[in-house]
């Protein structure tokens, strides 16, 4: 291990990428700490406690304990995820972003120009909502006001450093993807995530000393934990090989194919993606209802209903994990591709015909794996709700009419079980570490230098 990490820096590109990435981070961490200015940061821990295990609490965990204190990073980088849904949902269906997907590397950097627009609009109105929903809750936390001073001022402030944070964000994670190791903005919520990662396992120690936890259910949680990493690996490193023949080609004097290989069809082919994309679409409801002041009512109805644990949310987060499984598949692997660049070269899967049969068996083929794929996604990222109704966890409300119903909390009887035991936190932090080792890895190997695996490369496991 240590000579791998000697050789990692002893490459001069490949240290001042690892380098410049982890600056990045530095400066992404150093903005979770600075605080919008007119909030009361007291209020804001006394309601961040309170919410821990709802749907506040798993946002806030992506933003790294930013949105707990509403600092200027609190929006993180959700309204990027959100526009870049709604563009490759618009490039389906919309001929002109369609006709730019195609047109390779000027018509990609188009759509990323639409990106950052919409992530513009969509920071400002959740600016917006924020501002609106603190002022509106002044007095629940304990008695201590949210913010000091209400008003137009606080909200033209608050959405302008807010925004601002956001479009930063966006600017880190396109730096990193450049610059750096790549993935920014999953690097990014990756370190959002590991950074509280001291706190959970030093929480749940003092639960054990308090007599809270006992030593077997600790025992039982990191077993569990190690069972969920150890199936995360299995699944992201398992694929589906079809096998490609090449025919004889006599090209002048030389001779050319008559060789086999294979494509490998990866089992979660959209990793995180899909997690991600499910948990931004039911977080936005959650914000944009309060701030239209739909609290009472139907508005009061659907937030209870969508909040976190409750079956209706349970079943939307199930269905839309499917749905971006395999919308993304779809996005980054086409059939009819792959079969047409294979019948160029001379190419041919045995027993299936050239041309059209052979992108129908690819895509056949691939639906099935992606169904796979997406069931193991839908039951990693409900496996918390499993865990605290295991351990008997009674919802109970919030104080004050209003936040009740925004945020409903989960607290145990004498028991807390972080995010970190499983779902979706762990799934993005398992997925992205792993990308980002067979990212160095191969950088490493380029170079001739031995990778992190001497003995046995990360090779996907055949299905």
């Amino acid at each position: 291990m240590f000579e791998s990490l000697k050789n990692l820096f002893a490459v001069a590109d490949l240290r001042n990428r690892v380098l410049f990435t982890l600056a990045m981070l530095a400066v992404y961490r150093i903005g979770n700490h600075i605080p919008t200015p007119g909030v009361n940061p007291e209020a804001l821990a006394i309601l961040a406690d309170q919410a821990q295990n709802t749907m506040f609490g798993l946002y806030d965990m992506f933003t790294g304990g930013s949105l707990s204190r509403i600092t200027i990073f609190a929006l993180g980088v959700m309204p990027y995820i959100s526009s870049s849904i709604i563009l490759q949902l618009l490039t389906v269906v919309w001929p002109y972003l369609e006709r730019l997907s195609k047109e390779g590397e000027l018509g990609r950097r188009k759509i990323t120009q639409y990106t950052r627009y919409l992530t513009l609009l969509l920071a400002a109105v959740q600016a917006m909502g924020i501002a609106i929903w603190l002022e509106g809750n002044t007095g629940v936390a304990g008695g201590l006001p949210l913010v000091y001073d209400p008003g137009w001022g606080f909200r033209l402030g608050c959405v302008l450093t807010l925004t601002t944070g956001t479009m930063f964000i966006m600017w880190l994670g396109e730096q990193i993807t450049e610059r750096g190791i790549g993935n920014g903005m999953s690097l990014i919520i990756f370190a959002g995530i590991v950074v509280g990662l001291p706190s959970a396992a030093i929480a749940t120690i003092d639960q054990m000393r308090t007599g809270q936890m006992s030593l077997l259910v600790v025992a039982l949680l990191l077993a569990m934990m190690v069972l969920v990493i150890a199936a995360i690996i299995y699944v992201e490193r398992g694929h589906r090989r079809i096998t490609v023949q090449y025919a004889k080609r006599v090209v002048g004097r030389r001779q050319y194919g008559g060789s086999s290989t294979h494509i490998p069809l990866k089992v979660n082919t959209g990793g995180v993606i899909p997690v991600i994309f499910a948990s931004s679409i039911l977080t936005f409801p959650q914000m944009l209802l309060p701030m239209l002041g739909a609290t009472g009512g139907w508005g009061d109805a659907v937030l209870r209903q969508i909040a976190y644990g409750m079956p209706l949310y349970n079943l939307l987060y199930v269905v839309l994990i499917v749905f971006f499984a395999y919308f993304y598949t779809a996005i980054i692997f086409n059939p009819d591709d792959v079969a047409e660049n294979m019948r160029k070269y001379g190419g041919f899967i045995p027993g299936i015909r050239p041309g059209k049969r052979t992108a129908e068996y690819i895509d056949t083929i691939l639906a099935k794996i992606t169904l796979v794929g997406a069931i193991y996604l839908s039951l990693v990222a409900i496996l918390p709700e499993f865990l605290l109704t295991g351990f008997r966890v009674a919802p109970i409300p919030f104080i004050g009419p209003t936040l009740d119903t925004m945020l409903p909390a989960f607290v145990t009887q004498g028991l807390n079980v972080p995010f970190f035991f499983g779902g979706t936190s762990l799934l993005i932090v398992v997925g992205v570490a792993m990308d980002t080792v067979n990212q160095v890895e191969s950088q490493l190997i380029m170079r001739h230098y031995d990778g992190f695996m001497k003995k046995t490369r990360i090779r996907g496991r055949r299905g």
